[in-house]
């Protein structure tokens, strides 16, 4: 199990230059999908360089839940033994699934197709999330649940070997929903059909389609993407390796970017199409980013290197179409905002209200508490840059929020006083390794209690 823990308490002070190379946590949002999809294929599957973070592990213990032989051996590799579409065990226990939403939300559409009664619950974070996008659809296929009123965790799922095929239409484009619905058609008779109006990531699809479902998709940079699964097809093994995560590089790139003279290299990332938002609004802003050592890896992927040089940011406009590919980075992307010159304004941000916290207020407040000019409608965030001159001196309370945890002590680097920033254990729930990888850089990040 991992045991990389983060001190609760961490505060960041005034740092001078970021140099060096790292390789950051590999991809959480591939390292869920393999480990699930393995298990509903047939024979033994290997997966490399598997995050090691608390919710992964959660996903490991509710497929061993389930049933799913899950080993790790001495190379650092781990083996799923699939138990095929329809072959989850009856669990005699409860499964946690912590802080994942993602986790959460996928697993209610794998067991759905199964003849068994399965509860999820989850910390106190994720008991707060709704669930309302995954369960609706999933009631149109039949599957049956008891929840609250508001269809919150904990949830019991009554599963069902007869699913119906169906055509739904989301309207938010959500990764977490797609798979949810694609993964409970894997075992349906009939072609199931899932629209949203942009392009969400679409990790599960090319792994679908590389354990050999019959999947089509198109990856549209347009609007309205259409994804169309034929159900009943046996899924064959498959050997993984999993790159880096964009989103947690986004973490060391937005620094090098506001810490004067830095210069660092960000080694055998993800560059899913579908996750590059981050960078292309910060090239838009004057960020001096370039792409080395482009491939495609393992899970038919485009990965590479990215150097990252310190630049004078200037504000933009970013529309509400960047949301579905890179709703995680705000509130790194915010932190950029702040230290920059101008006004940006960051348009189109409901989804952030039903993250892991609301991130919305916690964006708008912990700005605001840094001294940093906010205004915001509801819907969209101004940001008054301060040209690299925020004061800081706060005390951020992350609310078990991995990611406002992570950016707010970023933007302790560069602020006139040191950030406080309370809930920092919820770091390992992604990037456990994230203080000694930025600490290495040159960041100056310690625990306070």
């Amino acid at each position: 199990m991992n045991n990389k823990k983060v001190s609760n308490i961490l505060k960041s002070f005034n740092s001078k230059i970021l140099k060096g190379k790292i390789i950051p946590a590999s991809d959480k949002s591939i390292s869920h999908r393999s480990l699930i999809i393995s298990a509903l294929a047939i024979g033994e599957s290997k997966i490399k360089n598997l995050l090691d973070s608390d919710d992964v592990y959660c996903t490991i213990s509710a497929l061993r839940i389930l049933g799913v032989k899950i080993r790790k051996n001495l190379k650092n590799e781990w083996s799923v033994i699939g138990v095929g579409l329809g072959g989850f065990s009856q669990p005699e226990e409860i499964i946690n699934c912590g802080n994942s939403g993602t986790l959460a939300r996928i697993l209610l559409g794998v067991v759905s197709n199964n003849d068994i009664s399965v509860t999820f619950t989850g910390d106190k974070s994720l008991n707060r999330r709704p669930m309302d996008r995954v369960i609706t659809p999933l009631k149109k296929m039949g599957a049956k649940f008891i929840s609250s009123d508001q269809n919150k965790l904990p949830i019991t799922i009554q599963g069902n070997s007869n699913l119906l095929p169906i055509q739904y239409e989301n309207t938010v484009s959500s990764a977490q929903v797609k798979t949810s619905i694609l993964l409970a058609s894997l075992n349906v008779r009939g072609l199931t059909e899932v629209k949203e109006p942009y392009t969400s990531r679409d990790h599960t699809e090319k792994l679908l389609e590389q354990f050999g479902a019959k999947i089509k998709f198109k990856s549209t940079k347009k609007r309205n993407n259409i994804i169309t699964l034929e159900g009943g097809n046996i899924l064959q093994r498959a050997d993984i390796y999993i790159p880096a995560d964009l989103s947690s590089a986004s973490f060391a790139m937005v620094a090098a970017t506001i810490i004067p003279g830095s210069s660092i290299e960000l080694s055998n990332v993800c560059l899913n199409y579908f996750r590059t938002g981050i960078i292309e609004v910060l090239k838009k802003m004057g960020a001096k980013i370039k792409i080395n050592k482009k491939v495609i890896q393992g899970t038919n992927e485009e990965v590479g290197d990215i150097h990252v040089e310190y630049s004078d940011l200037s504000g933009i406009d970013v529309k509400s179409l960047y949301s579905p590919r890179m709703i995680d980075e705000y509130p790194i992307l915010a932190v950029a905002a702040a230290t920059a010159s101008g006004k940006t304004i960051l348009r189109g941000l409901t989804e952030l209200k039903v993250k892991e916290s609301n991130r919305f207020a916690a964006i708008v407040n912990g700005l605001r508490s840094c001294k940093v000019l906010v205004e915001d409608d509801g819907e969209n965030i101004i940001i008054t840059g301060t040209k690299n001159n925020v004061e800081g001196g706060a005390i951020i309370n992350s609310n078990f929020d991995h990611r406002i945890a992570m950016s707010f002590l970023i933007l302790g680097a560069v602020s006139n006083k040191p950030i406080k920033v309370l809930g920092c254990d919820s770091i390992s729930t992604s990037y456990p390794n994230f203080l000694t990888q930025m600490n290495e850089l040159g960041m100056d990040i310690r625990s306070d209690g």
